[in-house]
């Protein structure tokens, strides 16, 4: 899916839901669909920084934060606990558990979609009487061509 067509399902969704989608929020979700693997928060605030510095403004670290915040709540896109950094969702349009496939030689990231691991892990928890409140899947090794 390209950057375009996920950042018009964003506008959609923010539309349906009475969202807004500010120039720095939407800046950020570019930076991260552009990207070529995870972000980090402080390369996305380099980024921002350079482009300021030529439009003589300056962006703080706290705004990035907040709108980070908002497109993770927002289920626009994914945190990857293990690297703290962020890949886009290109499903954008439902909340979902991400589940994430992570090179270690090239920091290739592949979401896989589907329920069914999502589901098991929170069904599992509940017969064990486990309230679960978040759940993430990081699995690492090395895609095809980095074996």
């Amino acid at each position: 899916m390209s950057v375009a067509s996920v950042i018009s399902e964003v506008e959609q969704v923010c539309s349906q839901r009475e969202l807004r989608l500010t120039p720095i929020r939407r800046r950020v979700l570019e930076l991260i669909l552009s990207a070529e693997g995870p972000v980090k928060a402080y390369d996305l605030l380099d980024t921002l920084s350079l482009e300021d510095n030529q439009n003589k403004r300056r962006t703080a670290p706290p705004t990035v934060y907040r709108a980070l915040d908002f497109l993770l709540d927002n289920h626009f896109i994914h945190r990857l606990e293990t690297l703290n950094a962020f890949v886009s969702c290109m499903h954008p349009e439902k909340a979902h558990n991400g589940q994430f496939l992570i090179c270690q030689e090239c920091d290739t990231v592949i979401e896989v979609p589907g329920k069914t691991l999502s589901g098991e892990v929170l069904e599992a928890a509940r017969e064990r009487g486990f309230a679960a409140d978040k759940q993430v899947v990081e699995v690492y090794g090395r895609c095809h061509s980095c074996q």
